[in-house]
């Protein structure tokens, strides 16, 4: 809250007595205040104009009074909105991330823990072994298939409410089912093998991993994916815009702004083929890894067989050594690529800033619009709290939507940015063209071939304390003891020409993007 919002707030309610002031304080000055008239809210009181001492609040509104107005509020805020969100993901932005909310949300969490638990008694049904559970005919299999497909929020509800009661969310999903499946008589003759030989992990770090696989394969690869596509494009509309490149800050051999462009989208892709290749794993060896109860129920299953396949059922890969938990080191090898393909994103946006504060970029925006600045650099830090936390956590688990989340927010502004941008050739012209002595390189480098002595030091002697321009370079190279072809060949470069293979690797950046 700022100064003159707080004094508003306090003006009704409260007066000062300032410490250590010589002189009582005066009331607050009226509203209508000459000096002041501009402003809803009275200004601070004479004798703390400029004081730096503390104040004491001596408030005239009773106990009854602020609880009734806190009650009050508290009744505003106690429905979930995008007011009253904690997180600016399900307040502000909630429009931008949506698309995540089927996956990484607490509804998803509950939904793949169901469809982990109706697959396993499936799976169970198919065991010649378990003689209990027969296999289902299609009528049951397809009743419980329609369970997972019809999943919807009011289940997702109800299994909270039945939360509430057992205290134990993955509890409270095997007895959702167990009432789901009673209308049923085929599976209703075998609801205790629900959640059959299993610990909570067991369901959680399926679902876990099934909640990441989905969400990145339906939401963060395309994104991913087209902020790659979006800078190929941009590097090829741009492989012959002549650019003139710093380190250091000062200015070094010419490039082109495609090729420049082009060094992200290769770098992304390079990171986007990391990450599709992190393989997702999954466990389903009871309580410490051992399928201890699994063998003294049935001792001549073949449990990490089983295990096996119905882990891949799923799409997952399988992690046959396990303790309680999947170790998670896949999340940690995931979460590392995500904070490694933001860094470059971070690089991109640093370097885009840099060219529109030089002039080379103006941005197309819409009246009153303010841009959005991409906060990836914080993004990173909620994503590497995952990657340094246990994450045994189950808290920890549930914020995994939280950085990617933010992640896909920060994608989504980079692509809206960059529609924004348009090229302003004329003023990187102006920068080439007012920077000659960029071509001290090539020159050096045709005197060394053509074994002309101390090319080096010839050249810092034309460049030292004096600005290059184009006619002192031409004198330069007139004056060199060199064929002529190789004059001829100098004389013709300029700074927008000096360029090397730049547009080639600017056209090709697509053919290099495809090869990774």
């Amino acid at each position: 809250m700022d100064l003159f919002a707080y004094y508003s707030t306090i003006s009704n309610s409260c007066t000062f007595t300032p410490l250590l002031t010589p002189t009582p304080t005066s009331s607050l000055p009226p509203r209508s205040s000459s000096s002041h008239a501009s402003f809803p809210f009275p200004p601070p009181p004479p004798s703390l104009r400029g004081c730096a001492c503390r104040a004491v609040l001596s408030t005239h509104t009773t106990h009854k009074e602020k609880n009734d107005m806190l009650g009050a509020r508290a009744s505003d805020l106690d429905q979930l909105s995008a007011l009253t969100a904690l997180s600016p993901l399900d307040g502000r932005y909630w429009a931008k991330v949506k698309e995540l909310a089927p996956f990484m949300s607490e509804y998803g969490l509950i939904y793949y823990r169901v469809l982990v638990e109706i697959k396993w008694l499936l799976k169970l049904s198919q065991i010649p072994e378990i003689v209990e559970v027969p296999s289902f005919s299609e009528d049951a299999e397809s009743f419980l298939q329609g369970v997972i497909d019809g999943f919807s929020v009011n289940d997702a509800l109800e299994i909270k409410n039945i939360e509430k009661v057992t205290n134990h969310d993955v509890k409270a999903v095997e007895y959702f089912l167990k009432q789901k499946c009673q209308s049923n008589a085929e599976v209703a003759k075998v609801l205790e093998f629900f959640h059959f030989a299993c610990t909570s992990e067991d369901i959680n770090n399926l679902a876990h991993g099934l909640m990441l696989k989905e969400a990145m394969g339906s939401v963060m690869f395309p994104f991913m994916d087209k902020i790659i596509k979006s800078l190929c494009n941009m590097a090829k509309d741009n492989a012959q815009v002549p650019m003139l490149s710093r380190t250091h800050g000062q200015p070094a051999s010419p490039t082109t702004l495609g090729k420049e462009i082009s060094i992200f989208a290769v770098r992304l892709s390079r990171e986007r083929k990391e990450l599709s290749q992190v393989e997702i794993l999954g466990k389903f060896a009871g309580a410490v890894g051992n399928y201890n109860a699994h063998v003294v129920a049935y001792p001549d299953v073949n449990w990490p067989q089983i295990a096996e396949e119905f882990v891949k059922s799923l799409g997952l890969s399988f992690n046959p050594y396990v303790p309680q938990i999947e170790t998670h080191d896949y999340m940690a090898k995931l979460f590392h690529s995500l904070i490694q393909f933001n860094n470059i994103l971070i690089d991109f946006d640093r370097d885009v800033w840099g060219y529109i504060s030089l002039g080379y970029f103006k941005q197309i925006t819409k009246a009153g619009e303010i841009g959005p600045i991409t906060m990836l650099c914080f993004i990173n830090m909620v994503v590497w709290n995952l990657v340094t936390r246990d994450l045994t956590d189950s808290t920890v688990l549930r914020n995994m939507g939280v950085g990617i989340g933010h992640s896909l927010l920060a994608y989504k502004s980079t692509l809206q940015g960059i529609g924004k941008l348009q090229v302003n050739e004329a003023r990187l012209s102006e920068d080439l063209n007012q920077c000659w002595e960029v071509l001290a390189e090539p020159i050096q480098t045709v005197m060394r071939r053509y074994g002309v002595p101390e090319p080096y030091e010839k050249l810092k002697e034309l460049t030292r304390g004096r600005a290059v321009t184009k006619e002192s370079i031409r004198d330069f190279i007139e004056g060199l003891d060199i064929p002529e072809s190789a004059k001829t060949n100098l004389l013709k470069l300029t700074p927008d020409t000096y360029v090397g293979a730049a547009v080639e690797l600017a056209r090709n950046v697509e053919h290099a993007v495809g090869m990774l």
